[in-house]
């Protein structure tokens, strides 16, 4: 059983595991996202669709200009009764009539248009916002995506050791055992960690996959092998050391309440828009027309031409009550609308609070693991130095190995969690841009 494990948790890594010749860093896989995440690619559309929203608003102050054109074809039969048949005979037929126009509306005064016009501008606003807050929150799928991997990949590394290390105690506790200095006791329980190890090495490899293709559904390909972060990285509070400051930066720049600050502007002109409904309309008008007939019912044809100009006023009396519903309507969206930016506020709010939280408890958990690292490593010589002596056993070295190994996966997880913390914290602001992104990059290594 045991030699079948070796087999399998070997062959994983040759199928899944294995990295790409080369490495990425975060940047990379950023630049990398840009040209190829599909979400992103959507919002770059959606964004270059609402730029069009000012165009068609500015349309409804421009006048409008239709052609028309029709030819038709009669056949009649007519007979002329009394009086009528001193006029003509009657009798079968036939025309053809031909027409074509062009009307021109050129709009005067339309408070409604005025007000959609003012609405295209906010929506315009609100697009480009929403474009970037696509980007930030590419930016952070990235950034968790990327440290999750690199914890997947650190937590292999530390299992394939921790084996290794087992299994020198496995050797020489079947060592002692024969020569009578050591139960089978400690034979077994370091056989016991072992297997216990290649099984956690097995859904280690697994997580890492799984992590991978979470980075290739973003990026569209399985990554390189990634750079980590640096043995000697610096953690620091973040500036200003004020969570309230904090606070109030993303009130002023959180990207979700600006706009859903903009959507309750939009609403709010579309109250004033409903209620234009009750106003008159007045507008420029002018046709041209220009008709031929070979003849008529009446056996005559005729060539009309006709130019009208003038102007149109149009005051809406009664419309079914449908102007006054949609004015309710606009005033109870309006009003959700100011509920959705306290929502927004709100969490805004917490987000920040909890991110700059996590940024300090990640300050903290940091030197802290980077104490016990330490502490537990001197456990582990002196352990090693007793069992050698012979005051303490084979399972104190084996469990002073495993906190051993522990810490020094939970300071990687500390420091991954570190860094994400800080980005986090600038999305919460609205502020996270691609410079903050450098800054992390730069407490990555490069491995090669």
């Amino acid at each position: 059983m045991r030699k079948l494990l070796v087999v399998i948790i070997f062959a994983i890594p040759a199928t899944i595991v294995q990295a790409a010749e080369g490495s990425q860093n975060l940047i990379d896989l950023y630049q990398a996202a840009l040209s190829n995440d599909p979400t992103w690619a959507s919002a770059r559309s959606a964004n270059t669709a609402a730029q069009e929203q000012l165009e068609q608003g500015k349309a409804l102050y421009r006048p409008t200009v239709t052609f028309n054109a029709d030819a038709s074809h009669s056949e009649s039969n007519i007979k002329y009764k009394g009086l009528g048949s001193i006029f003509g005979n009657g009798g079968p037929e036939s025309f053809d009539t031909s027409t074509y126009g062009i009307n021109v509306n050129q709009p005067i005064f339309r408070l409604d248009n005025f007000i959609r016009y003012q609405q295209s501008k906010v929506r315009v606003t609100l697009a480009d916002k929403q474009l970037l807050l696509a980007q930030q929150d590419l930016m952070l799928r990235v950034s968790q995506a990327y440290f999750d991997v690199l914890l997947a990949q650190d937590k292999i590394e530390l299992v394939n050791a921790q084996k290794s290390a087992i299994n020198r105690q496995f050797e020489q506790a079947k060592a002692n055992f024969d020569v009578g200095t050591a139960t089978i006791t400690d034979v077994n329980e370091a056989q016991a960690r072992y297997d216990l190890t290649v099984a956690q090495e097995i859904a280690y490899a697994n997580e890492l996959a799984v992590k991978k293709h979470a980075v290739q559904s973003i990026i569209g390909k399985l990554p390189q092998t990634l750079a980590s972060a640096r043995a000697d990285l610096k953690t620091s509070l973040p500036e200003p050391n004020d969570m309230e400051q904090w606070v109030e930066l993303a009130e002023q720049n959180n990207l979700d309440l600006n706009i859903q600050q903009q959507a309750y502007e939009i609403a709010s002109k579309e109250v004033t828009r409903a209620n234009a409904g009750h106003l008159p309309t007045l507008d420029a008008v002018g046709s041209y027309s220009s008709t031929y007939a070979t003849g008529g019912i009446n056996g005559f044809g005729n060539d009309l031409q006709n130019t009208t100009v003038g102007v149109q006023l149009q005051i809406p009396i009664y419309q079914g009550g449908a102007i006054s519903s949609k004015a309710r309507e606009a005033v109870a969206n309006k009003q959700k609308a100011l509920e959705d930016v306290e929502v927004a506020r709100r969490k805004a709010e917490l987000d920040t609070r909890e991110a700059y939280l996590n940024v300090a408890s990640g300050v903290a958990q940091v030197k802290a693991n980077e104490q016990a690292l330490t502490s537990s490593q001197s456990q582990l010589d002196s352990t090693n130095l007793g069992y050698e002596v012979g005051v303490r056993t084979s399972v104190d070295v084996l469990n002073a190995q495993q906190q051993y190994y522990s810490v020094k996966r939970d300071l990687l997880q500390a420091r991954y969690n570190y860094l994400l913390s800080t980005i986090k914290l600038k999305s919460a602001t609205g502020m996270l841009n691609e410079a903050d992104l450098a800054v992390v990059n730069q407490q990555l290594l490069t491995n090669n």
